[in-house]
This record gives C-alpha cells, sequence and structure tokens, in this order.
C-alpha cells in the first residue's frame, strides 16, 4: 500500500522544465472540486505569476493524458484544458487555501517535491546516465535526417528535460572573510 507521500510524488508531472501538479489531483487532496481551486486562484491571480501557475497547451494535455489514466473529454471528463502548479505555486496555494486540510495537505506536497529534489541530486551516476540517453536521443534525431515522425515532438521534448536534468549550478565565487591573505 502506498504512503500519502508515494501517492502524491506519482501525482507530480514534468512539463516545460517544471515539476507540476494538475489543478484536479490538487483539488482532490485538498478535498475540493478543481473549479472551486480554480476560482480561488482566479480571485487572487496576482499572486500567481507564469512560474507558479499556467494553463497546458492542447498538445501538452493529449500527451499527458495519453501517458497516465485520465479520462478522455468524451467520457464525461475534463472539458477544458487544466492548469498545472509548480512547486512555487502549490505553496502559494495554502495562503488561498484556508482550512487545516490544505494546510496538512500543502506539508505533504511539500515534502513530496523536497523527497524529489534529495533523489534527484543524490545519484551521483545519474548525470552520466541522463548525458547517455541524451546522447542516444540525439543520434537519432540526426539519423533521420530531420524526417520528422509523429513522435518526434516527444523526443524533441524529452531531450530538453534531460537537457535541464544535466545543467548543472554556476560556480558561486567565494565571498567572505580569508584568513589567509589572498
Amino acid at each position: 500500500m502506498k504512503t500519502e507521500l508515494e501517492r502524491i510524488q506519482n501525482l507530480i508531472y514534468e512539463i516545460r522544465g517544471y515539476k507540476v501538479m494538475l489543478d484536479s489531483d490538487l483539488a482532490e487532496l485538498y478535498g475540493v472540486d478543481a473549479r472551486s481551486l480554480n476560482q480561488a486562484v482566479k480571485r487572487n491571480i496576482t499572486r500567481f505569476p507564469a512560474d507558479f501557475m499556467f494553463q497546458l497547451t492542447e498538445d501538452e494535455w493529449i500527451l499527458l493524458r495519453s501517458q497516465t489514466v485520465i479520462s478522455k473529454d468524451n467520457r464525461g471528463g475534463r472539458r477544458y484544458i487544466p492548469f498545472v502548479f509548480t512547486e512555487l505555486g502549490v505553496a502559494m496555494l495554502s495562503s488561498v487555501l484556508k482550512s487545516n486540510k490544505a494546510i496538512e495537505v500543502n506539508m505533504n506536497i511539500m515534502r513530496a517535491f523536497v523527497k524529489l529534489r534529495y533523489y534527484a541530486l543524490s545519484k551521483p551516476d545519474t548525470n552520466n546516465q541522463i548525458a547517455e540517453l541524451r546522447k542516444f536521443l540525439m543520434l537519432y534525431i540526426e539519423k533521420t535526417d530531420n524526417k520528422f515522425s509523429e513522435h518526434d515532438e516527444t523526443i524533441r521534448q524529452i531531450v530538453h528535460a534531460l537537457n535541464n536534468l544535466i545543467e548543472k549550478p554556476k560556480e558561486l565565487k567565494k565571498i567572505g572573510f580569508r584568513s589567509d591573505n589572498r
């Protein structure tokens, strides 16, 4: 049986280089309907800039739906393209949804984001594996001479995501007192 933290981690997706959660998944966790959650957000829209929340494109929504178990539009599912919330947006939701359940759920979601980040950073050879996969995909793209199939946009998105994972933070210049007179 999955723990609450594992359940939440399975609801986090990578889109446009961000780790995000769907509005409907967040609404379910908070015990409200997605419409109410989105209305609360719209009433406080200045708290949700583009790096906190954005609406998926139709292509992103179709791709996400095809990879997950999300009901199709013609079967009683969603009738609009969903909004997604980044880690920052989820944190901001706690100031918009002020119930005790929202606060508790929010803490668990933050723990899930932190655990995913820690896991990614704790694997020393992960970057090498990602670099190898990226190299393989780039060779595939070159071999097809840019004669792209229906899967090419997906491959481009994978390469983009891999590039984001490989990027290392820039070395910061050390500041402060030095005792060796340099």
